[in-house]
């Protein structure tokens, strides 16, 4: 069909030097055709070059349909002629014959790098939207192995398990925490007080602790009451941040782990810094963690809610590995 209506549009164009009806209609007959052997082989071809054009720039791909498509046109041209002369229907010129090729040549050349072009730009919207469908997907991802990963489940189960039997008032306080815990996961990515934020940490903690025992503790600096009350971040942030320190270094490891978390406001900056103290014997711990310490999808939430210049970065050393959490807050009460 679009090769029809193709065919009757440059018919249409050239109707003026058409005499009767019966020139147009052989007109567009021939056009037809010479477009139906122009397009049809060139696009099996593409579809059978795909595997060779896949591994190839986008410019040498567009380059090398064009010059496909011109070389067919030239083909398709010649064969459509010369079968017209033949049955008797037009008289061969020479000269208009070099002429209309020519033309039709550029012509296929031309009207062929501009579908490329349209295709090129619906192409790059396309890929544009599976990233950002994909970004959604890795970040909904995120925060559900965040909020539900795997071995902490697991591990939080099996320490369930053996204080039923040993301390059933610790195993109910647990599933307190728990229970707090995972009735806060089901809320999805939002924006939280950050007395709350703690709160999901404090849950966390306690329940990370009952598991490692003596191999954790944890300091916290915060500000005034009135000056948190103010305060606000996107649930699971700095629990994240928590859990993969906890992750990477206190479960590798049978020394006492101390973590810092500092948190200040001035000047509507919000500044949340987490300290971790690695072990002694930290090449191991230290090579892992460096390969975890990326908190990309989570910065890009933050900065969701609090603008591009928010952002989470971390720094690893021989002695210990430091994550700042970094965002622009103004104060709710100004």
């Amino acid at each position: 069909m679009y090769i029809f209506f193709w065919s009757l549009f440059l018919t249409v164009i050239e109707r003026h030097g058409l005499a009767a009806w019966s020139d147009f209609l052989t007109r567009l007959f021939s056009s037809f055709v010479q477009n139906m052997l122009t397009v049809i082989p060139s696009l099996y071809l593409v579809d059978y070059l795909r595997p060779i054009f896949k591994n190839a720039s986008i410019s040498s791909v567009s380059v090398r349909i064009v010059m496909m498509m011109m070389f067919a046109s030239v083909v398709s041209m010649t064969l459509v002629m010369l079968i017209m002369v033949n049955v008797g229907w037009i008289e061969y010129d020479h000269h208009a014959f070099v002429a209309d090729l020519l033309f039709d040549t550029l012509k296929t050349g031309g009207f062929t790098l501009i579908f490329l072009l349209y295709f090129l730009r619906h192409h790059r919207e396309l890929n544009a939207l599976k990233s950002s469908f994909e970004y959604k997907l890795m970040a909904e991802n995120d925060m559900i192995k965040a909020r539900m990963a795997p071995h902490f489940f697991f591990n939080t189960l099996n320490t369930l398990v053996s204080l039923i039997e040993s301390n059933p008032p610790k195993a109910a306080s647990l599933l307190q925490h728990i229970s707090a815990l995972f009735r806060a996961s089901f809320n999805g990515a939002h924006e939280i007080s950050f007395e709350e934020e703690i709160a999901l940490c404090e849950h966390y903690l306690a329940i990370e602790t009952s598991r490692l025992a003596d191999k954790l503790e944890v300091s916290w600096q915060l500000p005034d009451e009135d000056i948190m009350y103010d305060m606000v971040i996107t649930a699971f942030t700095l629990q994240s941040v928590l859990e993969r320190m906890l992750l990477n270094v206190v479960e590798m490891t049978t020394e006492t782990i101390h973590v810092t978390i500092k948190v200040t406001w001035q000047q509507h900056w919000v500044a949340i810094t987490v300290d971790i103290a690695l072990p002694k014997n930290t090449l191991i711990i230290n090579h892992d963690l460096r390969q975890h310490m990326d908190f990309h999808i989570q910065a890009e939430r933050l900065r969701a809610y609090f603008g591009q210049s928010a952002d989470i970065k971390s720094k690893v050393t021989r002695t210990q590995a430091v994550t700042t959490i970094h965002y622009s807050l103004y104060d709710a009460g100004s």
